[in-house]
């Protein structure tokens, strides 16, 4: 079975990465990279190296950083940790605009550029991530040998 790993700004777009964990879960597979907002306020207050090591223990037994970008993604100290860390253990690596998803709230919002860079970006709305998100997961694990 797949394991990914989602990597998102957590606080901006949590609703919109949970529209794309939920149809990975749907599917069958294992998602990795979120977590409860308590459970995350309580890391933070831990310091940088709680997150840190948070953020290692997830990306155990995973294949993929699938890379969720919405309007502050490329800002985020985390996520940047995240794709280094990913590229590091031998992740393959994508990214997805999770943009156009609407929030809670129905709103969208505009994406901060593509990310990772050099490496397959994908639009969820436009190229229906819904039904090709598992194959641009297995093009990025087979890039890598996984």
């Amino acid at each position: 079975m797949r394991r990914v790993f989602f990597s998102f700004k957590y606080k901006d777009d949590v609703s919109r990465a949970m529209v794309v964990r939920n149809s990975w879960v749907t599917q069958g597979k294992e998602a990795a990279g979120f977590i409860d907002a308590a459970d995350f306020e309580d890391i933070k207050r831990q310091g940088d190296q709680a997150i840190r090591r948070w953020i290692d223990d997830q990306l155990k037994g995973t294949s993929v950083t699938v890379v969720l970008v919405g309007q502050r993604t490329c800002n985020s100290r985390w996520v940047k940790y995240e794709i280094n860390k990913s590229i590091e253990i031998g992740n393959g690596l994508l990214g997805i605009d999770i943009s156009k998803i609407k929030d809670f709230d129905g709103n969208t919002s505009e994406r901060c550029g593509e990310i990772p860079r050099g490496y397959p970006f994908y639009l969820w709305v436009k190229n229906d991530g819904y039904k090709n998100m598992g194959d641009w997961i297995e093009r990025a694990a087979q890039q890598v040998g996984r």
